[in-house]
């Protein structure tokens, strides 16, 4: 069993920092809410979390592959409901992966398990929301 530990210390109206080995975190509040927008948004980090998740387990998968890139990036696309809670009810992912002669199988694989088998955060947040995904290769 693995036990996270996290803790969060008010540094503003509505901003908390966290600390975890070292790396700061701050979240705060949107100015129209009261916040100074000292941070992000607590449920942008979910959204954050997912790329960060999904990204890892995509490049260790492709560095096994032995598929090299020139570049990647992860976009996320997310909509709320009007109602309180104003929770996602979609969230969209575009991988997009640029370099020559880049294997198409391979890095569909590689996305399709981390979607599927491997990413924690997508996982949950698919009990949430549908979480689609596409993949986008550039020469």
């Amino acid at each position: 069993m693995s036990i996270t530990k996290l803790n969060g210390k008010l540094i503003g109206n509505m901003a908390f920092e966290m600390n975890l080995n070292g790396h700061k975190l701050i979240t705060d509040g949107a100015p129209e809410i009261g916040g100074q927008d000292l941070g992000y948004r607590p449920k942008t980090l979910l959204l954050a979390g997912l790329i960060g998740c999904t990204g890892i387990d995509v490049m260790l998968i492709t560095k096994k592959m032995q598929v090299e890139f020139e570049d990647v990036s992860i976009e996320v696309e997310a909509d709320t409901t009007e109602n309180d809670p104003k929770v996602y009810k979609y969230i969209k992912m575009i991988y997009k992966f640029k370099g020559k002669n880049l294997p198409k199988d391979k890095i569909k694989r590689a996305v399709e398990l981390s979607q599927e088998k491997y990413c924690g955060v997508s996982a949950m947040l698919a009990k949430a929301a549908p979480i689609t995904y596409e993949i986008i290769i550039e020469e």
